[in-house]
């Protein structure tokens, strides 16, 4: 008698069942996909920062190639602009450098097997600008002329450049890669949603007679969605976390390589994920739903 009377064994079945055949395959789908966003995410953050901190470098150092005068040797030329340039404003440090530290710049260029002996090889000057107040090249190329000395001074504003450049095309890039991966699981959803009320037509007609609104029955596979991409998407970020914390582990302390540093700070950025990845299952799914019923009606 107590079967009978128990409420939960005579309470009505609800119309989307608790799990699906295809729950699996759904959430395995937008897990990768929520897992390649994560990473994509996480790369984007290491190559700005190495991009960063190229520039930064750059920014803070300038290159002075000498051109010796008359019977001045490159050595003695090199030292004097060395001298002139410490002395200048917004110079933190000036050195010349030796001939095989030239030599060792411009070989990977000609090859190992070219004799630099008989090259004329340009002597160099390093400079290190003021952090606070940093010279510019105008600033530096009239220290230069004011001691009597004929050189180009390189402050590596066009490679500051390209590398800025280079940063901007890559965020835009893991723009692209995320929007690209966000309508894909969108699409995925909305194949589900379509194959889903195509399987409970008879009941969504059956609704319909009985007065249920359309944005009852969307607002029905909305959750439905929405719920299984968050776990998904949980599932995707905790993989990409994991992953991101191995190449950190793996690199030491520049990450993986000096070129993509990831740092533990990074990881932070997979926490949206199954947030937005419901997000965009529930959108998703209501307007697919919505239009189908809309069809049915």
């Amino acid at each position: 008698m107590s079967e009978i009377f128990d409420p939960g064994r005579w309470r009505p079945a609800p119309f989307l069942p608790e799990t699906d055949a295809h729950d699996g395959a759904l959430t395995f789908v937008v897990a990768v996909l929520c897992f390649l966003a994560c990473l994509t995410a996480l790369g984007v953050l290491a190559s700005d920062r190495a991009a960063r901190g190229w520039a930064d470098d750059l920014s803070g150092e300038a290159t002075v190639i000498i051109r010796p005068k008359g019977a001045e040797s490159p050595d003695s030329a090199a030292a004097r602009a060395a001298e002139a340039l410490a002395g200048a404003p917004g110079v933190s440090e000036a050195r010349a450098l030796e001939r095989a530290k030239a030599e060792a710049l411009i070989s990977p260029w000609l090859g190992s097997n070219v004799d630099l002996e008989d090259l004329p090889v340009p002597r160099l000057v390093a400079v290190t600008l003021d952090p606070k107040a940093p010279a510019t090249a105008a600033g530096l190329d009239r220290a230069l002329k004011a001691a009597g000395i004929d050189a180009v001074v390189d402050d590596h504003s066009m490679w500051i450049s390209d590398i800025r450049r280079a940063a901007g095309l890559t965020r835009w890039f893991g723009l692209g890669v995320f929007l690209l991966i966000a309508a894909t699981a969108a699409a995925v959803v909305a194949f589900a949603t379509r194959a889903g009320l195509a399987a409970r037509r008879d009941v969504v007609e059956t609704l319909h007679l009985t007065g249920a609104e359309d944005a009852f029955i969307a607002q029905l596979f909305q959750a439905r969605f929405a719920r299984t991409a968050a776990v998904a998407g949980l599932f995707g970020a905790g993989a990409a976390a994991i992953m991101g914390a191995i190449l950190r582990l793996i690199g030491g302390g520049e990450g993986l390589t000096p070129v993509l540093p990831v740092h533990w700070i990074d990881l932070l950025a997979v926490l949206p994920c199954p947030l937005a990845a419901a997000l965009v299952a529930a959108v998703a799914a209501r307007l697919t739903a919505a239009a189908l019923i809309r069809e049915m009606a």
